[in-house]
């Protein structure tokens, strides 16, 4: 039955789920009552006996330490009382009927045995409990009718002990979870914030989240998604099967992930995380160990600005120039409007064919040829759209060289619409 009370008198003390109500009258049957006051004279002897039964033939308590011989000692003892107790009809107005149970279940919670053996336990201890009251009621000559009353009482206490004891193991396990959520989101602010900056604080935030203190990492800032709870399971899980180390946190409506990373080129992990994110992200360059977590923190924020429509994971070194561009969102407005003011004010049918052949031209260093097969047209296609965007645009592009200020305006483009321009 192993848990609970540390006193001599099972303890009286609140749990989840409402006490139940003593089977019968608070007086019993006369039958019951007398022979459980009997068979209470020597609990000390059947505490015993439950012990090494439970250490013989339970699995969960065999050669387990989790539970230690005088905790479950005591709590045998504390439960069979109980057990008694209510068959005999000895409880009383006001008491919690079922406090050993209740405190059975959350102390084997804590300690982290199955409740599969907790309630093996039990049901030891009331096949103990009833071979007991029938050993004493042959000796009086108790006839066959009171027994069978008697049965039914012994079971019907056993199986709501039971139920007890499982409500509070789950109640436990409850507020375990809660509590550990919560110390891992501590955890995550702390390094978030700089406190990763002590070294203890560094070393002890490494073992919580299961990394290494001094690894190098990327640092990943996700959007909103949906409120779905197993998104950080998922994630994680999913890079865990491609060998990809990684820690993540519910921050917000959003996520924040530390992925390892051995080589001085993550791409691997880069190319893992395009995989497996289910939202668009930020991701920062290395960082080298826990402590310069923050700066990659700020770094994967400052990436998931620079995403633009169809983009889903921006590598920071990757789009240095877009990051440049969103930390100073008025001067991008401004080459936006000087470059490619008039071109977005076209119908949209002229404008997104010259968007288009602009972009091929920008990425192809202004080959005329290149651009044509990027956006499958003729050459001399490209070279008339080429006039065209240096009438609209006041800037001459026929000279195939592509100005520094319009690759520049094509991107902040790109991050920063929806504009006034737009």
């Amino acid at each position: 039955m192993g848990v609970g009370a540390q006193r001599s008198r099972p303890p009286q003390e609140s749990s989840a789920g409402a006490s139940a109500d003593p089977p019968d009258s608070p007086a019993g049957s006369t039958v019951a009552a007398s022979l459980s006051r009997q068979v209470l004279t020597r609990v000390a002897g059947l505490a015993d006996r439950l012990v090494l039964t439970i250490r013989e033939s339970n699995p969960g308590y065999r050669g387990s330490r989790l539970v230690p011989e005088q905790d479950l000692w005591r709590s045998c003892r504390d439960n069979l009382v109980r057990i008694l107790q209510l068959v005999g009809g000895e409880a009383w107005q006001g008491q919690e009927y079922y406090d050993a149970a209740r405190a059975t279940g959350r102390r084997r919670a804590e300690q982290g045995l199955p409740l599969d053996d907790v309630l093996r336990s039990f049901r030891m201890g009331g096949r103990l409990v009833w071979e007991s009251l029938v050993d004493e009621a042959r000796s009086l000559g108790t006839d066959d009718d009171a027994l069978l009353d008697l049965g039914t009482r012994v079971w019907e206490v056993v199986d709501r002990s039971s139920a007890q004891v499982a409500a509070a193991y789950h109640d436990a396990e409850r507020r375990a979870v809660r509590a550990d959520e919560q110390r891992r989101a501590s955890v995550w602010e702390g390094l978030l914030t700089g406190v990763g900056e002590d070294q203890h604080f560094a070393f002890e935030a490494a073992r919580i989240l299961g990394l290494q203190a001094e690894g190098r990492y990327l640092v990943v800032v996700a959007e909103p998604a949906s409120r779905d709870l197993e998104a950080v399971r998922r994630v994680r899980d999913r890079l865990a099967a491609v060998r990809v180390e990684s820690a993540w946190q519910t921050r917000g409506a959003g996520l924040v992930g530390l992925v390892r990373t051995a080589a001085p080129d993550p791409a691997r992990e880069l190319d893992a995380l395009r995989a497996v994110l289910e939202v668009r992200a930020g991701a920062s360059s290395p960082v080298d160990g826990l402590e310069r977590v923050p700066a990659g923190f700020r770094q994967a924020a400052l990436a998931l600005r620079t995403l633009g429509p169809g983009d889903t994971l921006a590598a920071l070194d990757e789009r240095l120039p877009e990051a440049l561009l969103v930390q100073s969102p008025e001067l991008s407005q401004q080459l936006v409007r000087t470059w490619l003011g008039s071109l977005l004010d076209l119908p949209e049918a002229e404008r997104e064919p010259l968007l288009d052949t602009l972009d091929a031209w920008v990425d192809t260093s202004g080959s005329a040829g290149r651009t044509a097969v990027a956006v499958h047209c003729h050459r001399n296609t490209v070279l008339n759209r080429l006039r065209r965007l240096s009438e609209v645009t006041g800037h001459d592009l026929t000279g195939g060289v592509t100005p520094v200020e319009l690759a520049l305006a094509l991107r902040a483009r790109r991050v920063l619409l929806p504009g006034p321009w737009s």
